[in-house]
């Protein structure tokens, strides 16, 4: 099966600095698929390479199998992108943006596509209103709708939900698994762990112009992270001497222990009934991408 992302030993310096270094990544067809890093990581970089907005020094590119400098029309066709910085005309409307975005891929008599994209942006109220009399918000609905106006079977969304209220973030999710339902590849940069945790089958983390992890995001959170945290708050607050070996610390009248595996909650409970001791509040925090992500980057610090 052809990648829709080929990604080959790709390197990008900016003088002494190295902001890709030795990238390899297979991204596949109909993929959900997060790219993750602290700022300065070189996600933006990764993806500016992938769109032909720069050359990388040294490796190749193929979007679905076309190599995006020597096949550039028919890779940029491929691909739609939702860049992290606000850019837009202040001299059109939405409507009138997104069809000369049509016009820029040769695309005539795309209204009921643009039409749809509006309606499904919740931006049907705007769709007469120009550019620059939009908030923030609108205007990174507009550049989503600008991405998906050529119907590309690949769409990166880098940091497409900053400054974004909840609605809308909830809206174009749905539209955004739409999309993946039906088959696009989607790749997806965000600090909002929990948005890629949730939406994402795999996902590559990078520091420092290097991935320093790539897996399913199960096996991620399984392999990076050690067991489960369990609060009780007790009546008496105290607990038995051997459950006592499990503690990790107290705060707000709540006693965590670090728990390895389900079936050892029992015990702690059989104990805590042995000592009649009460349970007012439980709690059970499990492992999650957030303390994979904290882990990974204080390991490679």
């Amino acid at each position: 099966m052809t990648a829709a992302i080929e990604v080959k030993q790709v390197c990008k310096c900016f003088g002494s600095v190295c902001a890709l270094d030795h990238i390899e990544l297979d991204i596949h067809e109909g993929e959900f698929f997060a790219l993750l890093g602290p700022n300065g990581a070189g996600k933006t970089t990764l993806i500016n390479v992938i769109a032909g907005l720069a050359i990388a020094d040294s490796g190749t590119v193929r979007i679905q199998g076309r190599h995006v400098t020597q096949q550039y029309r028919e890779a940029r066709r491929l691909l739609g992108v939702v860049p992290q910085e606000l850019v837009f005309d202040p001299f059109f409307t939405v409507r009138e943006a997104l069809r000369i975005q049509s016009g820029y891929y040769g695309i005539r008599k795309n209204d009921a596509w643009i039409t749809e994209i509006i309606e499904r942006l919740d931006l049907t109220d705007k769709a007469d209103v120009n550019m620059r009399a939009l908030s923030g918000g609108m205007k990174r609905r507009v550049m989503v709708a600008q991405a998906l106006v050529h119907k590309p079977p690949v769409i990166i969304l880098d940091e497409p939900t900053a400054g974004v209220d909840v609605a809308l973030r909830q809206s174009l999710w749905d539209f955004i698994r739409q999309l993946n339902t039906a088959g696009h590849t989607i790749v997806l940069t965000t600090h909002y762990l929990e948005e890629a945790e949730a939406l994402c089958n795999r996902v590559a983390m990078l520091k420092q112009g290097k991935i320093i992890a790539l897996d399913s995001m199960q096996q991620l959170i399984t392999a990076m992270t050690a067991g489960y945290t369990l609060r009780l708050r007790l009546q008496p607050d105290l607990l038995p001497a051997i459950v006592q070996e499990k503690q990790t610390g107290y705060h707000n009248g709540l006693h965590e222990l670090k728990i390895d595996a389900y079936a050892q909650i029992e015990a702690v409970l059989a104990e805590l009934r042995q000592a009649h001791i009460q349970i007012l509040e439980m709690q059970l925090q499990q492992p999650d991408l957030e303390d994979v992500f904290v882990n990974l980057m204080r390991h490679y610090g």
